[in-house]
C-alpha cells in the first residue's frame, strides 16, 4: 500500500482526536445552522416535478432525511453535468428525488437506473418519476441492490450510494467492476449524524459504511474525498494513470 495513503484508522484517530463527540447531538454541531441556511439560500431550489416529490415526501414519510437532499442533489446534477454522463446508477430509489434530479442534468438519450428494496417506496417513485416529463429517463428496479446489481451490465459514469448502510461494503464490491473509466461514485451519510467520528458507534450501520471508506481509502485503485455536504458524501473515481 502507497505509504502516503497510510492506515485510514490511524489517520482518522490523528486527524479528529481532538473531535471526540461525547457531547455531539446532530449535525447541527458539526456544520452551522447558519452556514446551511446560507448554502441552501445561494442553491438553485427543486421545481416542477422535483419540488412535487420532495414536497410529498417531507410531508407524507416518517424519514424525509432519507431523500437526496438540495445541496446532495445539485451536486449530483453539476457532476453529470460536467462529466457528460450518460449512464447513472442509484442504489437506494426512496421516494425519487434523487432519481428525478440526476435524470433531468442527462443529455438525450441518458438513462437512469435505481434500485430499491421496499416495495412501498418502489411504488411512490414509480409515481413520482410518472408524474415527471423524464419518465421515459428512469427505469426502477425492485429487489434487493446486492441482487440486482450483479445482473446490470454497466458500465456507469455515476453511482449514487445512498441505500442500506451495513452493505455499502458489498456495494463497493459489486459497483467497481461496472465503473466507466471516467466514472465517479458518490455515497453519502458517511458522517451519520457524527456516529462515525471516534468514538465511532458500534451499530451495523455505522461499521458498514466505515468499513466502506476504509476500503476506499486504501484501495490503491481509487483516488477520492470526503465532502462535509449534508451528512457527508465521499466521492471515489479511478486514479489518473
Amino acid at each position: 500500500m502507497d505509504t502516503d495513503r497510510g492506515s485510514f484508522l490511524s489517520q482518522l484517530q490523528l486527524r479528529l482526536a481532538c473531535a471526540a463527540r461525547a457531547s455531539l447531538l446532530s449535525m447541527n454541531e458539526l456544520i452551522s445552522p447558519a452556514a446551511e441556511d446560507l448554502a441552501a439560500a445561494l442553491t438553485t431550489p427543486f421545481d416542477g416535478a422535483l419540488a412535487a416529490a420532495s414536497a410529498w415526501t417531507r410531508a407524507n414519510t416518517s424519514w424525509p432525511g432519507m431523500m437526496a437532499g438540495l445541496p446532495e442533489a445539485r451536486l449530483l446534477e453539476a457532476l453529470i453535468v460536467v462529466s457528460g454522463a450518460r449512464s447513472v446508477l442509484e442504489l437506494g430509489t426512496f421516494t425519487g428525488v434523487g432519481a428525478l434530479a440526476m435524470a433531468a442534468a442527462l443529455p438525450a438519450g441518458g438513462r437512469v437506473v435505481t434500485l430499491e428494496r421496499d416495495p412501498d417506496n418502489a411504488a411512490v417513485a414509480r409515481r413520482h418519476i410518472a408524474a415527471s416529463p423524464l419518465a421515459d429517463r428512469i427505469e426502477v428496479i425492485e429487489g434487493d441492490a446486492r441482487e440486482t446489481l450483479s445482473r446490470l451490465p454497466g458500465p456507469f459514469d455515476v453511482v449514487w450510494i445512498d441505500a442500506w448502510k451495513a452493505d455499502y461494503p458489498h456495494y463497493l464490491d459489486l459497483v467497481l467492476p461496472k465503473l466507466a473509466p471516467r466514472g465517479i461514485i458518490v455515497a453519502d451519510n458517511l458522517f451519520r449524524d457524527g456516529a462515525t467520528l471516534p468514538p465511532a458507534s458500534d451499530d451495523d450501520a455505522t461499521q458498514g459504511v466505515l468499513d466502506f471508506a476504509r476500503r476506499v481509502q486504501e484501495d490503491e485503485r481509487l483516488h477520492n474525498v470526503l465532502l462535509t455536504v449534508g451528512d457527508g458524501l465521499l466521492l471515489a473515481w479511478l486514479a489518473p494513470q
